[in-house]
């Protein structure tokens, strides 16, 4: 067509100098030659706030344990849409930004109906509707790996109307806990029949987004994402243009935020970390906790550690004090010593029920050898001519866990008990190897979703079959299973019991399980500088820094 219409042009022009006086001389100047181009620079200036972060590397999926980081909050506590966020106390909130209500319509069975505002779309037009809902039902009820999906595998059925917009959702049981569920939903209409695996899910970018901005570009090998205000936001649009989150050194932050290219950094951070930004002029710094506790799990799932002593006898090999100083380094996360085994330390409803260190050597040699096993002439402990060796995993190249992985190594060597450390991906391991047995004792994160109660029956309650007989649901990541305990589980769960009332008695026989060794809640080091900016600051509790964006102020533009 474009072709066409250059060719009527020229056929129009022989046309004109078929019936008028056509010469050769030029065309008059456009600028006559004595002066040059102007270029203006009046302009509005583009009112945006650099972050400066430790790393921009993707997956970004919210929804998996082998994908978590400050990152993947920060960036879908802004891109994803929620029914209910994170308030000022940590309580969830209905986002009316996409709600128009949620509430339970129906005791028996326990139903919720949720209303989405007609007006809520994704980035590409296509509505918010039933299908995100049922999208991120399947797969967090199926998937190995995800975090917190108890709450999910309680629904039996998902039904809609009006268009996509009212979806009412039948659970099995009663789920008090259900306002966690249903947040940071996926575009299921990209996603539903994309090739690939659940792995592949926001791997390297997002399809679509849902909310005040969108993705102008994420480019990982820069390291930098520059999220842009969208138009396609059906609320009030934001005052900044954009949010540049660029990855750096410590050193490089600190530099940038001096010559004020950076009005914010947000890092993990060791004690001279902490000290470098302190040396910054009217820096202001906070500790923001994520959602994630480090924590050693010992898995009876294994073949090795199958036996309650030898569990025991392991956990008292290990110097749970040195552990937590080796992984948090004096920098924030050593304030958040966790000394529970389901609710993390910067969480209402915290209780330490871990009194002192986990190092017992004499308690070591005694269960060992009621477990069977015997000291050799170099030293280390073996039962029938075979040497007790465990398999440590943690994900590859992400810290604390690696660090703390080669520490429990050190310590279990010192006490005789052989140990190897791996280091599988992230998605490897915690989707695939932990489906497995030769892996004893992993070293990651214990992820907090919002709703204890599901957190508890997530990461210690026994799984069965899917509600419908489908498919298997996955195990937790250590394979363990307590029948009797189950049914504290479930109590909890199904709101029977209040579950603090449930943890007093469910805390104590999960230390006598020796199942999982907590260590620390993982803090990451925000730094502001408030003359630059308005409005940043550590956000919702565990929704991340990001989560404030919209309300963001640049102050010196």
């Amino acid at each position: 067509m474009r072709t066409m219409r250059r060719l009527g042009g020229v056929l129009a022009a022989v046309v004109l100098c078929g019936t008028a006086a056509c010469t050769n001389a030029p065309p008059p100047p456009l600028v006559p030659k004595s002066e040059a181009p102007v270029i203006t620079t009046t302009g509005p200036k583009i009112k945006e706030i650099v972050v400066g972060v430790d790393d921009v590397a993707g997956g970004y999926n919210p929804h998996a344990t082998a994908t978590q980081s400050q990152i993947t909050t920060a960036l879908s506590s802004l891109l994803l849409p929620s029914v209910f966020r994170a308030g000022p106390d940590g309580a969830p909130e209905l986002d009316r930004n996409l709600m128009v209500s949620a509430k339970v319509t129906k005791a028996e069975p326990f139903t919720v109906t949720y209303s989405i505002r007609k007006d809520a779309s994704w980035s590409d037009s296509a509505p918010i509707a039933a299908e995100d809902f049922y999208y991120l039902w399947q797969r967090m009820r199926s998937e190995p790996g995800v975090v917190d999906p108890a709450g999910y595998r309680l629904i039996n059925n998902i039904s809609a109307r009006e268009g996509g917009k009212v979806v009412e959702v039948a659970f099995g049981k009663p789920f008090p806990g259900w306002r966690s569920l249903f947040g940071n939903l996926l575009p299921a209409h990209l996603l539903k029949d994309a090739p690939g695996t659940w792995s592949n899910v926001l791997a390297t970018n997002f399809p679509a987004t849902a909310g005040p901005f969108a993705v102008r570009s994420l480019d990982e090998p820069r390291g930098e994402v520059i999220l842009e205000r969208s138009d396609r936001y059906w609320e009030v649009p934001t005052t900044l243009d954009r949010v540049v989150l660029r990855r750096a050194t410590h050193t490089a932050m600190a530099e940038s935020l001096s010559k004020g290219d950076n009005q914010a950094v947000l890092l993990r951070a060791d004690a001279a970390d902490v000290n470098l930004m302190k040396s910054i002029p009217n820096l202001d710094t906070k500790p923001v906790p994520r959602n994630e506790v480090a924590q050693v799990l010992l898995r009876p799932a294994s073949q090795q550690l199958a036996d309650l002593k030898t569990r025991k006898a392991v956990v008292a090999a290990l110097d749970r004090d040195a552990l937590i100083a080796s992984g948090a380094q004096s920098g924030p996360s050593a304030q958040l010593r966790a000394d529970s085994y389901v609710v993390p330390p910067s969480r209402t409803g915290y209780r330490a029920v871990i009194g002192g260190n986990t190092l017992d050597p004499a308690a070591t040699e005694q269960l060992l050898t009621e477990a069977g096993y015997a000291k050799g002439p170099d030293g280390a402990w073996a039962k029938g001519g075979k040497a007790l060796k465990l398999k440590i995993a943690a994900p590859d190249r992400i810290e604390p866990y690696v660090t703390v992985a080669n520490q429990v190594k050190a310590q279990l060597a010192s006490r005789g008990v052989q140990a190897e450390v791996v280091t599988p991906k992230a998605d490897e391991l915690f989707t695939v190897q932990l489906l497995q047995k030769d892996i004893d004792v992993v070293v990651g994160p214990r992820v907090d979703a919002g709703d204890s109660a599901a957190g508890l029956a997530s990461q210690f309650g026994c799984t069965g079959e899917a509600p419908d007989g489908g498919t298997p649901v996955p195990v937790n990541a250590a394979g363990f299973c307590d029948p009797v305990l189950q049914a504290e589980i479930d109590s909890a769960l199904n709101g029977k019991v209040l579950l603090a009332d449930a943890l007093t008695r469910i805390e104590p026989q999960l230390q006598a399980q020796a199942v999982a060794v907590p260590l620390f809640q993982i803090a990451d080091l925000l730094g502001v500088l408030p003359a630059a900016v308005s409005g940043v600051g550590t956000g919702a509790p565990l929704a991340g820094v990001l989560s404030g964006a919209p309300e963001w102020r640049r102050l010196d533009k």
